[in-house]
């Protein structure tokens, strides 16, 4: 994959692999100085400062694939505005996969079927399982706050079960900007390969009267805990946003092939971060030794209650 995305005759390269291993398809591609498309999140979760620093040294252009980044990307656009210098805050919106209503009781018993039974989206099995538990949303923070260059603090998350408003930018004088779109994934995959072209899609057009209302609810942190644990990554820094992402990996297989419940989910990866000593400023070595470390302790781990469902992200959601 790396030698498909550093080829001579490529100029756009979209990285499109579930986890880690979009990793060194992507570095090659900046170190190219090719147009990024990226839908793997985890590349900038895993090694955001080093791929942003390669992609500046090489001019490379990064584009977001996902829903919610492009949203950003497109609001931005068409506010007229290039970085976040007048940017307040921004707003991902989660659709709160297929246990929004479920307390964390009803949660202890779910099973890998009733997880990959996502509402609004058909996606593949890890990140349909990221979805239910809300690590996907924590690892889109994570990813927002490398491509839009914005803190933590700056990055709010809101549940909004029509999966119509893919997200919003408000600006620093009150104003807010969203994109609205059917929840059909062409559309911002086409946006970052044409771009800043737009060109004619048939998909399902909106119709706000026969949608009528739109609804936005706070997430939960007492129920859905991977949130927290993302920015508590962020926070950390270093190579602990790629630890928490490699936990997290481990951990959803282990569901799936029902070894773990799905609340030992959080519980594996909050006991992987705890136990791991951050390298601030990591090399890709330091990287991928920490993604190989978190792997084997998540693996081996028993799971035990976890310290995390009174733990709220330090955000100003």
């Amino acid at each position: 994959m790396a030698a498909l995305a550093g080829a001579d005759e490529t100029d756009t390269v979209l990285v499109s692999v579930s986890g880690v291993a979009g990793l060194a398809p992507a570095l090659a591609a900046v170190r190219a100085g090719k147009r990024l498309a990226l839908a793997t999140k985890e590349v900038l979760v895993a090694a955001g400062a080093l791929v942003l620093e390669e992609a500046r040294r090489h001019h490379a252009e990064i584009l977001p694939v996902d829903s919610e980044h492009s949203a950003i990307f497109q609001c931005m656009q068409a506010a007229g505005t290039q970085g976040c210098g007048n940017v307040e805050r921004l707003i991902l919106t989660a659709s709160g996969g297929p246990f929004r209503t479920r307390t964390r009781a009803e949660l202890g018993s779910v099973t890998a079927r009733e997880a990959l039974a996502h509402p609004t989206w058909r996606m593949g099995s890890k990140i349909s399982i990221d979805s239910a538990t809300m690590m996907n949303k924590g690892l889109e923070v994570i990813e927002a706050r490398w491509l839009f260059d914005i803190p933590a603090e700056r990055i709010a998350v809101v549940i909004h079960p029509q999966s119509v408003v893919h997200s919003l930018v408000e600006f620093c004088d009150g104003s807010m900007v969203a994109q609205l779109a059917s929840p059909d994934m062409r559309t911002p995959i086409l946006y970052a390969l044409s771009y800043p072209a737009r060109h004619r899609l048939c998909v399902p057009r909106l119709d706000l009267v026969q949608l009528r209302e739109l609804t936005f609810f706070a997430p939960n942190h007492a129920v859905v805990p991977c949130l927290g644990l993302a920015y508590e990554a962020l926070q950390r820094g270093g190579t602990a946003p790629a630890v928490l992402n490699a936990a997290n990996e481990v951990a959803v297989q282990r569901f799936l092939r029902d070894e773990i419940s799905f609340l030992d989910i959080p519980r594996t990866v909050e006991t992987t971060l705890l136990a791991h000593t951050v390298v601030a400023q990591p090399t890709l070595a330091d990287i991928l030794a920490a993604d190989a470390w978190a792997r084997g302790v998540a693996a081996a781990c028993t799971v035990a209650e976890p310290k995390t469902e009174n733990r709220k992200p330090k955000t100003n959601s």
